[in-house]
């Protein structure tokens, strides 16, 4: 039986220019009103003003249980981190985790705020975390966590990540794309 023993990126920094692009796991809240449409701006992609000020509105005025202000905050960081605001972000995944830190996709999204600002450490900490407690789309945290651990030159355990990914959403074309980067040398 082969074992992999070495295994190589092709291209340098890759991870920094991954880390931008890094998966963000939004929270599903429930019902009509602002959160609600927070909620749906963050899970179909968004990163704009009005989705954001839709989420200000939400947290500002609508009387929420405690998971849908959680999951708010969540989504609100969602959409900064697709801006590549990471500090902001982070305050607000801090917040989520301060109002109900039961919530997985809050550690998953504030471990990839630390990976985009290059805290591979802190991001890997908050990632473990996350898959500890469980989430609802496993296969971004084992993405993030790839980046996280390409950002400490952890390669090999970055590629086991990747194909964690691609084996948990075989149709997601990011796991793919990051893992042509790679050769592996069996010995």
């Amino acid at each position: 039986m082969l074992k992999t023993s070495h295994i190589l990126a092709f291209a340098a920094g890759a991870a920094l220019l991954a880390a931008a692009s890094g998966a963000q796991a939004a929270v599903t809240v429930l019902g009509s009103g602002m959160a609600r449409q927070c909620s749906v701006a963050a899970l179909t992609g968004l990163s704009d003003s009005k989705s954001e000020g839709m989420c200000d509105m939400a947290l500002d005025t609508e009387l929420l249980s405690l998971r849908d202000r959680a999951g708010t905050y969540v989504n609100r960081g969602v959409l900064k981190l697709r801006r590549k605001e990471f500090a902001s972000a982070m305050f607000d995944f801090n917040r989520a985790i301060e109002t109900k830190p039961d919530i997985g996709e809050a550690y998953v999204n504030r471990g990839a705020a630390h990976v985009g600002a290059r805290r591979y450490a802190e991001g890997l900490a908050d990632i473990n975390k996350a898959l500890e407690m469980g989430v609802e789309e496993p296969e971004k945290a084992y993405f993030n966590r790839a980046l996280a651990y390409e950002g400490l030159d952890n390669l090999k355990a970055a590629y086991f990540d990747f194909r964690k990914a691609l084996e948990l959403a075989p149709t997601w074309e990011q796991p793919s794309r990051e893992l042509a980067r790679y050769t592996v040398e069996r010995r």
